[in-house]
């Protein structure tokens, strides 16, 4: 081998030996990095990733929040370990004493900070509306439109054109970056979770699911007791069977747009498809969304011979067989509720 080319193959070793040299203090910089904590007194933070972010402005955000130093590194080297494309929206619970790849597998993980929030039994879609966006969990607008769209109700194999009465009232864990549909998605698949038990009863019965849950909404707003459901579900099955119109105020109220609390003889007579003073039969739809209580009292109804009720004013209710027995006790109560207003006042 000539003086030359001992040289050149001399200088290319040395040149691979450096480049060697290079690589393994970065892998030992990039390692130290990302195993070393970002700020050993730091405090725990909330860290939101919006849906669509990405891999950049998460890491421009991370180091706002001060949770990591040097974003180009933290950012070169969370492409290179392939976590660009996987970090997944959501609320976190992060500290900057994590370590860089302790943050990276949390955000990549999906482990993000749940919400409890209870649906009262017989709240309608518009009050399940109002507590999301009280809650911060989605926008009112956006939601009763999704619960409100024809397509969205067809995807569950639901009739009509709103999710009224399909939205399970539950206690339910929610994140801050779902999206409303994800939450509507959940509430829905609760009710066909609760629902399932009780398909074969629903057959028996002869009535359709909408049926079923069109008048166990009524029940639950007619209801202050829950041991009454059933004899209230037997009142509206027997007027039903008598072709009598329900003639319950719940209903009315549902379709007065802004009902201001007083409703009056003149709502009692107006037409409209959720009034069952004047409609026969069932309304057009669930006028609330119901709880299993209410739906197993309309599949299981008590034994009754009762067609009317009046409330006691105390929660509770007083049924009757005959209409001048029911006009009787109607007198008797608004006596009794005349009295006690007055004491009060």
């Amino acid at each position: 081998m000539s003086a030359y080319g001992f040289r050149k193959r001399k200088i290319f070793f040395l040149a691979l030996g450096l480049l060697l040299l290079v690589f393994l203090g970065l892998s030992a910089c990039f390692a130290h990095y990302f195993s070393s904590p970002g700020n050993p007194l730091g405090q725990e933070r909330t860290f939101v990733v919006s849906q669509g972010s990405s891999l950049t402005v998460v890491t421009s955000n991370l180091e706002k929040s001060g949770l990591i130093r040097f974003r180009p590194l933290f950012l070169m080297g969370a492409r290179f370990m392939g976590y660009g494309g996987r970090i997944k929206a959501g609320e976190y619970r992060l500290n900057s004493r994590m370590s860089p790849l302790e943050i990276l597998n949390v955000l990549v993980r999906g482990v993000s900070i749940g919400h409890p929030v209870t649906i009262p039994e017989g709240f309608t879609i518009r009050q399940i509306a109002d507590v999301l966006e009280k809650k911060g969990l989605a926008n009112r607008s956006r939601f009763l439109a999704l619960a409100q769209d024809e397509k969205v109700v067809r995807r569950y194999g639901l009739p009509g054109s709103s999710l009224e009465g399909y939205l399970y009232p539950d206690t339910y864990r929610f994140e801050r970056a779902q999206t409303a549909i994800s939450i509507i998605d959940r509430m829905v698949r609760r009710f066909f979770q609760v629902i399932a038990p009780l398909k074969g009863r629903i057959e028996e019965t002869g009535m359709s699911l909408q049926q079923v849950v069109t008048l166990a909404s009524i029940v639950e707003k007619e209801t202050g007791r829950g041991d009454e459901r059933p004899v209230i579900a037997s009142v509206f099955l027997n007027r039903l069977k008598k072709g009598m119109r329900l003639e319950s105020d719940p209903t009315v109220i549902y379709g007065i747009v802004d009902f201001n609390g007083n409703l009056t003889r003149k709502d009692l007579q107006k037409a409209g498809p959720y009034n069952t003073y004047v409609v026969k039969g069932l309304p057009a739809g669930p006028i609330a969304n119901p709880g299993e209580e209410s739906i197993r009292a309309v599949l299981f109804p008590a034994d009754t011979d009762y067609l009317y009720f009046v409330s006691k004013n105390d929660g509770s209710h007083h049924f009757s067989k005959t209409l001048s027995e029911h006009n009787r006790a109607v007198r008797t109560y608004q006596k009794k509720a005349r009295r006690a207003r007055a004491k009060t006042s």
